[in-house]
């Protein structure tokens, strides 16, 4: 009477995870044992297909290390991992961000992790243009003076920020026709480090190029310091500790 109760159960259980649209993996030892509908549409593959697959392969090369210790832990310390936002890689070659979390269990008398991953691709995709349209309004360009602008960065300047920052400042001090100068701020920038190093010299380069000439200022001496680390050179680069400074600069000139 027991096991005919517990085979229904399992049975039910099977029914509802195969029905869901939640995308639902069982893996042990780094291998698919079973995946669900939802996964096999996800993935772009067939159930069949994946069955026996690395369950790594799916994540891309940087997230890989830390996926695999997050899956350690749940297998050898039985901790469930929280809810994260990570980018996968399907089988049909689709890059998708999914939040992904993983609970230990029991399947067939093995340790094993259940993940369920959902797609959250349009989501991102939606922030992601906010960002940029709040990283635009943002980031004004202030007239102070003829033929000189300030541009205050504030914030943190990350990857994306950097790109969107190097493909439309240039087009602003474009539509400045009588631009010559222009004093660019990080004193509000959070973030000092290797990204921003990089993004000083792009920025510089491509002021010069326009035929303006940029004045850096609020750079702390750590960020010039990791500079010299990297073995890059900033002594090329125009700046000032302060705006205050700049303009009384322009202002005795």
């Amino acid at each position: 009477m027991m096991q005919t109760f517990i085979s229904t159960e399992t049975d039910l259980y099977k029914e509802i995870v195969e029905g869901t649209f939640e995308s639902t993996i069982v893996h042990s030892d780094y291998e698919v044992l079973y995946v669900n509908e939802a996964a096999a549409q996800l993935l772009g593959a067939e159930k069949e297909d994946l069955i026996g697959a690395p369950v790594l392969d799916i994540f891309p090369v940087d997230a890989k290390e830390r996926i695999a210790d997050r899956i350690e832990r749940g297998l050898s310390e039985g901790i469930v991992g929280e809810l994260i936002e990570q980018a996968i890689i399907t089988l049909d070659g689709r890059l998708i961000e999914v939040e992904l979390s993983c609970h230990p269990f029991i399947y067939n008398d093995k340790r094993a992790i259940l993940s369920v991953l959902r797609n959250i691709t349009s989501r991102k995709e939606i922030e992601w243009e906010l960002q940029k349209r709040v990283n635009e309004l943002s980031t004004p360009i202030v007239p102070v003076l003829d033929g000189l602008s300030v541009i205050p960065l504030v914030g943190t300047i990350d990857f994306d920020r950097a790109e969107q920052l190097l493909n439309t400042l240039p087009i602003k001090i474009k539509s400045e026709t009588d631009l010559t100068d222009i004093i660019i701020d990080f004193s509000g920038i959070y973030n000092m480090d290797e990204l921003v190093i990089d993004f000083i010299l792009k920025i510089d380069s491509i002021m010069r190029l326009l035929g303006v000439q940029p004045i850096l200022t609020g750079i702390r001496p750590e960020l010039a310091q990791k500079a010299l680390v990297m073995g890059e050179e900033l002594h090329s680069i125009k700046t000032m500790s302060t705006v205050k400074k700049a303009l009384a600069h322009f202002k005795s000139a």
